[in-house]
């Protein structure tokens, strides 16, 4: 069996200061790694000083549309992990200028560094989706199996939630001002949410040398939620009571090309609508060749049990909130 490395001292984290980056760099700097943290704004990235001791975390500049920066990130290292994904495109920050062409300069200039990647992609990536998120992974995917074969391990995870997801905290924040949540296309999608400690830990095992050498892993939680499920958790959680209503396919597609014109975080785009016509789980080919997180020895936590720990702000009084009021209907 092959595996990626002997316990490198030095990690590359490209995308190391985002949402899934902060508990990656964490887990690395628990195992005594070294993280050098590749990102746009190094400026805006001290808040990963305290996860590690003096000196083990330093962030750098680095862009995956600038091939030559991405060469300097990677110098030196003993092993990379990319981390970096769009959800919807802004100025020159594309889906294949990203997800495709910024994955393919990652595996090469590993490959010319002679070190190992641990890439992250997403459950649905197909390079012959109809959406363009899903065909940039999926492309981005093949770059690094052509470049990379045996010296990289791929991640895909479904929807990932913990506390700055972009999921429940979205839609919990959109209670405090809108009588329902909308349930596109009937709120029929079927996700496996799967909490961000358990995604970071099972690439942290990839850095580690512990997980097959070209390798597609799938990454997903304990439940497999239906999108009208998940909303009906996360409403329970922040004790309020909110109609969901159905937006039929078309209506959310309208939508989205309406909100992706506006400016700022658009709610939801076109694309994103695309990407909820598909089911978001993990497959049973992974689950018989124990490619997941119970395949690789993980105890994947539950939203039941990490939801609380982060959406209580979103309760009328916060965690102080009264259960014996919510019972009553109010919030």
């Amino acid at each position: 069996m092959t595996t990626l490395s002997n316990m490198p001292k030095v990690v590359t984290v490209f995308g190391g200061s985002g949402f899934l980056g902060r508990h990656v760099t964490r887990a690395l700097a628990k195992r005594g790694y070294r993280v050098r943290a590749a990102v746009r704004r190094p400026d805006l990235a001290f808040h990963l000083q305290p996860l590690g001791d003096v000196g083990q975390i330093a962030a750098i500049q680095a862009n995956l549309r600038h091939k030559w920066s991405v060469e300097r990130a990677v110098e030196g290292a003993d092993a990379a992990i990319n981390l970096v994904g769009i959800l919807f495109e802004g100025g020159k920050q594309g889906f294949d200028a990203v997800q495709e062409y910024g994955a393919r300069y990652v595996a090469e200039s590993c490959d010319k560094a002679g070190i190992p990647l641990v890439h992250v992609s997403a459950i649905g990536a197909d390079p012959d989706s109809e959406s363009q998120y899903a065909r940039s992974k999926g492309r981005g995917e093949d770059w690094v199996r052509q470049t990379l074969c045996d010296n990289a391990v791929i991640m895909r995870p479904s929807i990932i939630f913990g506390p700055e997801d972009n999921f429940f905290n979205q839609f919990a924040s959109m209670t405090r001002y809108s009588p329902f949540l909308p349930l596109i296309g009937g709120g029929e999608t079927k996700f496996q949410p799967v909490y961000v400690g358990d995604v970071a830990e099972a690439i942290a095992r990839g850095i580690d040398g512990r997980l097959r050498g070209g390798a597609t892993y799938e990454l997903g939680g304990p439940e497999v939620m239906s999108f009208r499920k998940c909303l009906e958790e996360m409403l329970e959680v922040i004790q309020r009571k909110r109609a969901l209503v159905s937006i039929p396919w078309w209506a959310a597609s309208m939508q989205g090309r309406f909100f992706q014109m506006m400016p700022g975080t658009p709610l939801i785009t076109e694309d994103q609508v695309r990407l909820l016509r598909t089911d978001n789980v993990v497959s049973q080919a992974a689950v018989d060749d124990r490619r997941t997180l119970d395949g690789i020895g993980i105890d994947a936590s539950t939203v039941e049990a990490i939801l609380p720990t982060y959406l209580w702000r979103f309760r009328v009084t916060g965690q102080f909130r009264n259960n014996v009021a919510a019972e009553k209907g109010e919030g």
